[in-house]
């Protein structure tokens, strides 16, 4: 069902960054780093299940989609060792 979604969203051009936890699995990692590379979306694989669905109030969840481009820019500044937020 999830998966389903996700690929909804993607295919849409809803999702503007999409965020794998490190710990998730490598069928996991490897189908979301498909669907980035096909719908050019940028993609980076940071922090733990656990981190990732505290930071958004839900349980086990490995993967998030950034639709807001500018949160999604943000984002990945920080990953690149740029600014932190304010």
């Amino acid at each position: 069902m999830v998966q389903i979604v996700w690929k909804i969203g993607i295919k849409k051009n809803k999702v503007n960054l999409i965020i794998v936890a490190q710990d998730s699995s490598e069928r996991t990692k490897e189908k979301f780093n498909k669907l980035s590379e096909e719908y050019k979306i940028p993609i980076i694989c940071i922090g733990q299940i656990q981190e990732l669905s505290k930071a958004i109030g839900k349980e086990n969840k490995a993967i998030l989609g950034i639709e807001e481009i500018n949160l999604s820019k943000e984002i990945q500044k920080i990953n690149n060792g740029g600014e932190i937020i304010g």
